[in-house]
């Protein structure tokens, strides 16, 4: 075929993880061009609430715990100098997050995880019932314990995933919007490039950071095992703010907006690639809303939609080589993709390059599926 372009690297998506693979690249003066299926920012980066919890989220033996502890570190960082670059506010918050119990089953777990969080040096602060309602005045009645993570924060993940294009489209990145990357082109066993439609890209190396669609890439010998897990959410108009932190139960989440709205979410389907907002899903996201902050049954629902999560079968992100020379994938991000996506773009751009990430990724690499494709 033809080539129709000639770049440095190819990045397969224009999510998060590939807009901030495709910044650092176009950074450090490669020529890069991202491939988009629909447009910059249009799947998962754009549906999710824009959570930067690590300690919310992650389970003690995690390897994942460490990764977003330096993710969150990473993000922190990168705000004021991508605000600054772009001239975009971001509506980061950096109040916190508050885990509400109701009984005493769920505040022995947050016991728990506050005594093994603490143990590792992390912050993590106890709430009594009157502490959760002079923090949070209208919260439920009924949340008898809390505990107060300092450090998990909140952004809009929509602002960020922009700013992110902008920043890089102006160091030079191309963005190919509208054209499914359809499979590799390989010659002589490696990587030259990616077919979009008719057109043949030609590229040294190409990363894989698709989504939930990373494991439709043709041409790959091993493609990762991603699959789509949808989540919806709905979205509570009012003002001023009735919220200040995110708040979070074990059945569902809070996350304000600086423009007043309340983020509610959200399910964990596996739905294949359909996107339908249910009646199932609305009323076990209502009631868990309504459950933390009782005052949201009066409120307008102004908005409701659904996301589909890269989902992988331990949980784990998927970074790393992949099965042929020039080919990286950083993928299968699942809940934690605006936590983890600027950081993991900077590893899949030292990849691309040959070089060695600062940070170990031992734990997430593509090899450990080996056994089950040969299964």
């Amino acid at each position: 075929m033809r080539s129709a372009s000639s770049s440095d690297v190819i990045v397969v998506g224009a999510g998060i993880v590939g807009l901030a693979t495709a910044r650092t690249l176009a950074g450090r003066s490669q020529r890069v061009l991202v491939v988009e299926r629909r447009r910059a920012g249009a799947e998962a980066s754009s549906a999710a609430a824009g959570m930067l919890s690590p300690q919310a989220e992650s389970a003690e033996d995690s390897p994942l715990l460490e990764l977003a502890l330096k993710a969150r570190e990473y993000v922190t960082a990168l705000v004021p100098s991508l605000e600054a670059e772009t001239g975009m506010a971001l509506d980061y918050s950096s109040r916190g997050l508050i885990e509400v119990a109701f009984g005493e089953r769920e505040a022995a777990s947050l016991q728990e995880r506050m005594a093994w969080q603490r143990s590792r040096g992390l912050r993590v602060d106890a709430l009594s019932a009157d502490e959760l309602r002079r923090a949070e005045p209208n919260l439920s009645r009924r949340a008898s314990f809390g505990l107060y993570i300092a450090g998990d924060h909140r952004i809009d993940n929509v602002r960020l995933t922009r700013a992110l294009a902008a920043s890089a489209v102006a160091r030079g990145t191309a963005l190919l919007s509208g054209r499914p990357a359809v499979s590799l082109v390989l010659e002589a066993g490696r990587v030259q490039g990616v077919r979009a439609g008719s057109e043949f890209h030609r590229a040294p190396a190409v990363v894989n950071a698709a989504g939930a669609w990373a494991g439709l890439l043709g041409g790959d010998p091993a493609p990762p095992p991603v699959e789509p897990v949808r989540g919806q959410i709905v979205a509570f108009d009012l003002a001023p703010p009735a919220l200040r932190h995110v708040v979070v139960s074990p059945r569902g989440y809070l996350v304000p907006r600086g423009d007043g709205r309340i983020l509610a979410g959200s399910t964990s389907e596996k739905a294949g690639y359909d996107k339908s907002v249910t009646a199932a899903g609305l009323r076990s996201i209502l009631d868990a809303a309504l459950e933390i902050a009782p005052f949201l049954s009066d409120v307008r629902v102004a908005e409701t939609w659904a996301g589909l999560r890269p989902g992988t079968p331990d949980g784990l992100p998927i970074l790393g080589a992949g099965g042929v020379p020039g080919l990286v994938h950083a993928a299968g991000l699942f809940r934690n993709g605006i936590l983890l996506g600027p950081l993991v773009g900077e590893i899949a751009a030292d990849l691309a390059q040959g070089r060695e990430p600062a940070f170990d990724i031992a734990a997430f690499a593509p090899e450990r599926f080996a056994a089950r494709r040969q299964a």
